[in-house]
């Protein structure tokens, strides 16, 4: 079975597509988990590239623990992936809060296995606002995201759902969509969406040190366009590329071109 250990009683459920490609190893967002790549996973193995993907502890198909949804505790299971796997010389994909995880990753760990970094409407280098940091959502916003998920976890999905894509999708697509975040546990959508809170990754963004590519959507009511700015700003050698058309979704939103910038900065 697909499932690596990272700690006593949790494993990490993963795919992994073409073997013989080129490593890339992608982190999904909050609330939902692996399945969300599934139109980037049509096409990338045509281009030889390795596709792996990673259920968040508490998400899809992964053991759901009580304990353990800090940054540093995700990161240190993506090591554990990354270790078991024996990946060199991979890129590294992470969305939203994926792309947070990975950016604790990179400093933590120093890169270790990564020589490229793809960061999608990632929640960096915060993903709230606080003092000296107007870019993110207010802080009440996520909390009141905590409370819904306690008391109304599919409707908490549901209406978070109508914020993340600025094109029209099917509503048979968007059902498949929510029902990702209704794979998770509850516990775990409630304590990750208090890291996403709570968490600062300045200090982390700039310790990255290899080629880095941001893909923001430019309508983003998730997370902001003028926190990828900043984000560039933070982020050494990193190029901003944006997404006119595209909310937090633009993975979907713009789905060719996404597929296109993304292909061609792997290639790099």
């Amino acid at each position: 079975m697909p499932y690596i250990p990272v700690d006593k009683g949790v494993q990490i459920f993963f795919d992994d597509i073409n073997p013989s490609g080129r490593p890339v190893l992608f982190i999904h967002g909050w609330p939902v988990n692996r399945k969300m790549f599934e139109y980037q996973f049509n096409q990338l193995p045509k281009y030889g590239f390795r596709c792996i993907s990673m259920d968040l502890r508490g998400f899809g198909q992964s053991s759901k623990p009580w304990e353990g949804y800090s940054y540093n505790t995700l990161a240190d299971d993506v090591h554990c992936v990354i270790d078991a796997l024996g990946l060199d010389n991979a890129a590294l994909v992470g969305f939203s809060m994926g792309g947070a995880i990975a950016t604790r990753y990179m400093a933590r760990y120093e890169g270790y296995g990564i020589s490229k970094l793809a960061l999608i409407s990632a929640a960096v280098p915060k993903f709230t606002q606080g003092p000296n940091y107007p870019y993110g959502l207010p802080v009440s916003e996520v909390n009141n995201l905590i409370h819904q998920t306690y008391i109304d976890r599919p409707k908490m999905i549901s209406d978070f759902g109508t914020k993340f894509f600025a094109s029209s999708v099917s509503g048979e697509f968007r059902s498949w969509f929510n029902g990702l975040g209704l794979e998770a546990s509850g516990h775990a959508v409630a304590r990750t969406a208090i890291s996403l809170r709570d968490e600062d990754l300045r200090r982390d963004a700039q310790q990255i040190c290899v080629p880095t590519a941001i893909f923001a959507g430019v309508q983003d009511q998730i997370v902001p366009f003028p926190n990828a700015e900043q984000m560039h700003r933070y982020v050494a050698d990193s190029v901003l590329i944006p997404f006119k058309y595209s909310g937090h979704g633009l993975f979907y939103d713009e789905l060719e071109k996404f597929n296109h910038c993304l292909t061609q900065f792997l290639s790099m």
